[in-house]
């Protein structure tokens, strides 16, 4: 007898949070997606001349077959590909390309934790233009600093 006046007791407790018909509850619309704030990237083919237009068309082709579908794996921003483009611009095709490669086997790198810089999502910052050997374009950022720039 006392289990039925708990049941009964317990049922009426969930009922004062039922919904009436004086009160509607509205439809939620929820995302289950991620938000990609990475994907800022120009897909144009502007350039100033023919290496930079087949650059930016591997650049492009990577970044449409292989990196959208593999999602964002680079912990560094700007990421690899346009850290790669950046490089060129900053420098020449080959001192941009070893750049890049120097670039890749730190993001391989899994010691890397406190010296880099970071930005707000928490990814590593590194651009392009702290590598070029020229002492008006060196900005040197302390490890572990936030960094605004995106």
């Amino acid at each position: 007898m006392k289990l039925f006046f708990v049941i009964i007791f317990i049922s009426s407790l969930l009922t004062l949070q039922a919904q009436t018909d004086l009160e509607k509850w509205d439809k939620t619309e929820f995302s289950y997606g991620l938000e990609d704030n990475f994907r800022h990237r120009d897909y144009s083919f502007e350039s100033d001349n023919a290496g930079e237009f087949i650059l930016k068309s591997f650049a492009n082709g990577y970044w449409f077959f292989i990196s959208d579908v593999d999602g964002d794996n680079c912990p560094f921003r700007p990421s690899c590909s346009a850290f790669f483009l950046d490089a060129v611009k900053e420098t020449n095709i080959f001192q941009g390309s070893l750049m890049f490669f120097d670039r890749f086997t730190r993001d391989l790198n899994i010691f890397k934790k406190g010296n880099y810089p970071r930005v707000q999502t928490g990814h590593y910052y590194d651009p392009a233009n702290l590598y070029t050997l020229s002492k008006d374009k060196i900005n040197f950022i302390p490890p572990n600093e936030i960094v605004n720039s995106e």
